[in-house]
């Protein structure tokens, strides 16, 4: 397995990837996921052969904050420390960051046991202004 930059070729497999996650937002919102993978200064995808099996997607100041839209690995390949591997390997990027996320209330416990403290934010998308 390695970690490597994203690359446009493997779009397809990171959309199928989000649709068995049920994330239809993102699905739905695919070119502008596209552009969003293009333009983060985060965009990283783990790979088997040429299989992605997970990815992670944020940015950074690369001084004081990191912040990671997304961490998502396949279902059939959790529980190997793959996520964590991942987020290592960004920190490793930005040392002298806090890495900062959400999470839903299905990931918070993950967060949790990888010693993430819990901190309150919030979100407003434009429309609801």
């Amino acid at each position: 397995m390695q970690i490597v930059p994203f690359h446009s070729k493997y779009f397809d497999q990171i959309i199928t990837m989000c649709e068995e996650e049920g994330w239809t937002n993102l699905v739905h919102k695919r070119n502008d996921l596209l552009e969003a993978f293009q333009s983060s200064s985060i965009a990283f995808l783990l790979l088997d052969g040429e299989q992605v099996i997970g990815y992670i997607r944020g940015v950074t100041d690369t001084k004081i904050s990191t912040f990671i839209a997304e961490l998502l690995i396949k279902k059939d390949h959790r529980q190997k420390g793959l996520g964590t591997k991942l987020l290592k390997y960004v920190h490793d990027q930005y040392p002298e960051t806090r890495m900062e996320l959400l999470a839903s209330s299905t990931s918070k416990d993950y967060y949790e046991e990888k010693d993430f403290r819990p901190f309150n934010g919030y979100r407003k998308t434009y429309i609801e202004w």
